[in-house]
């Protein structure tokens, strides 16, 4: 029997993309950074047989009726965490073996748990992959053979192994933590395998807010069509792409000169810009309100993601944000500060970077 006391435990942060995206998909530039108001826990016990562990209440199965079963679904879904883990225990193995990475042959049980609100836009499925790949780094003892850069790339790949639509920058921002300033361009993508990733410092961002919706949409449906039309060589989406790519470069300097009022107006202008490629249809009337309400008291805001939730800055102060407030109240939105996390790189993690 091996020891209970050699437990693993990992926590990831939810995200908030704030400047650039979705340009991360479309070999643009992003700012995004984890968010401590929400994260998702990994646990990893030794254990004699290889056991993933069901969530009580995300990966329910015990219904006391068919009407709470199909309710259960209309409202949560068919799945839990319980395939994630899996995703990334065989993407995490197939790495590993590709490149000649000894493992260990003792077994684990994993277990989660999350708090972050679901279809929202702040990344919980990718938090509980972070969580449980930085579990394996460690009980396998080989997170300085794992180069931090490459450690996005694997949590997408076990999201897209289960036909997760998504994009770098969720897994940058949950794998680095803090606030990280991302290069998806294409030259540095072909050449290195992985884009440029440049953490900054969390002091410099002014208070932001967080408004989401207790029963928002799908967030993963919001790419479908513009990732087509892109491909496909659509010149309006490739040239407001390339736009909301060079909001991430704008801003990083706005952000450093702590030029919030140009803040403002970029995370204003990421919004539209999105809006003009996607149209209201697919965007949804729920998740375009929740951008309206901080605008229409003056606020500047967009979404977290694809949808379900949006960050707002007020530049009017406290004032602005108490109007803030009673909107959201009367509009039924849940509205919070942010909450920004620091960044959760070792000195082991550092050591890996090229």
């Amino acid at each position: 029997m091996v020891e209970e006391s050699a437990a693993i435990e990992h926590k990831a942060y939810a995200r908030i993309g704030l400047l650039g995206n979705p340009s991360d998909v479309y070999n643009g530039h992003t700012i995004s950074f984890s968010v401590a108001n929400f994260w998702a826990t990994v646990l990893l016990q030794p254990s004699d047989d290889l056991l993933i562990k069901p969530h009580p209440n995300h990966d329910f199965v015990l219904f006391s009726s068919l009407h709470h079963l199909v309710n259960r679904l209309q409202t949560e879904g068919y799945y839990g965490g319980v395939r994630l883990l899996m995703a990334i225990s065989k993407i995490f193995y197939n790495h590993c073996k590709q490149n000649q990475i000894q493992l260990h042959t003792r077994n684990f049980t994993l277990s989660y748990d999350t708090n972050i609100p679901r279809q929202t836009g702040l990344s919980g499925s990718s938090a509980i992959v972070t969580a449980a790949l930085n579990c394996f780094l460690d009980f396998y003892n080989v997170r300085h053979l794992i180069k931090v850069e490459i450690r996005p790339q694997l949590v997408l790949n076990a999201e897209q192994e289960l036909g997760i639509v998504a994009g770098l920058q969720d897994r940058v921002a949950q794998i680095y933590g803090g606030l990280v300033y991302m290069d998806f361009s294409k030259e540095r993508m072909d050449k290195l395998g992985h884009g440029i990733y440049t953490p900054m410092d969390i002091s410099l961002l002014p208070p932001l807010y967080l408004i989401y919706a207790e029963n928002p949409s799908d967030s993963g449906k919001v790419h479908s069509t513009v990732r087509q039309r892109w491909l496909d060589g659509d010149k309006f989406i490739m040239s407001s792409m390339i736009k909301v790519a060079d909001l991430a470069l704008e801003g990083r300097t706005a952000i450093l000169e702590k030029d919030y009022a140009k803040l403002a107006q970029l995370m204003n202008l990421n919004f539209d810009l999105r809006r003009s490629m996607f149209g209201d249809a697919a965007l949804g009337d729920l998740n375009i309100e929740m951008v309206e309400v901080a605008r229409r008291i003056g606020a500047a805001s967009k979404f977290t993601g694809s949808g379900g939730a949006v960050v707002v800055y007020c530049p009017g102060g406290s004032s602005q944000v108490k109007l803030l407030e009673d909107a959201c109240e009367k509009a039924g939105f849940v509205i919070q500060p942010v909450q920004v996390a620091p960044s959760r790189l070792t000195e082991e993690d550092l050591m890996t970077q090229s």
